[in-house]
């Protein structure tokens, strides 16, 4: 069993408001749908070269794309 990230992230949001699908922002930063799906809801983290890719995507920083609790 994959243990899920402590990571959270407001891919889902964002994506929605810009009108994009799960398999087109997939496409657009190189990923399966179903890899795009397990990072919204936090059951896998991207690596940073990834997350820096679905920021852009976006037009925002990183910490407004993902972000990790304290303690």
């Amino acid at each position: 069993m994959v243990k899920p990230t402590r990571v959270t992230n407001s891919i889902r949001a964002l994506r929605e408001a810009s009108g994009l699908t799960q398999a087109e922002l997939a496409k657009q930063v190189g990923v399966t749908r179903q890899t795009l799906i397990a990072i919204e809801q936090g059951k896998y983290s991207p690596t940073l070269e990834l997350a820096f890719q679905i920021s852009r995507v976006f037009g925002v920083g990183l910490d407004d794309v993902f972000q990790y609790p304290e303690a």
